[in-house]
């Protein structure tokens, strides 16, 4: 039986400590799952598209690396269901 690993993509948005959205956008960008990072305006300070290899890459990123950025305060994932260009 073959096993066929897919990458699993996402959208991450994140309260960040006000004032502090530069300084967390630029430690994101250091994370190679990290695509993209933007601040916006709403209900969250910050979003990043990311790519990990799986699940367990994914929720790696979050858990030990995303949550110890003391300027995060809050994480809410969306996984990418479809892509569409």
């Amino acid at each position: 039986m073959q096993v066929i690993i897919m990458s699993v993509k996402a959208y991450i948005m994140m309260n960040i400590k006000s004032g502090s959205e530069d300084e967390v956008c630029e430690k994101l960008l250091k994370y190679e799952e990290i695509e993209e990072v933007s601040t916006i305006y709403g209900e969250f300070d910050v979003i990043a598209k990311v790519k990990a290899k799986d699940m367990n890459g994914l929720d790696n990123l979050i858990v030990r690396r995303l949550r110890s950025i003391p300027d995060i305060i809050l994480t809410a994932t969306m996984l990418i269901a479809r892509e569409f260009k």
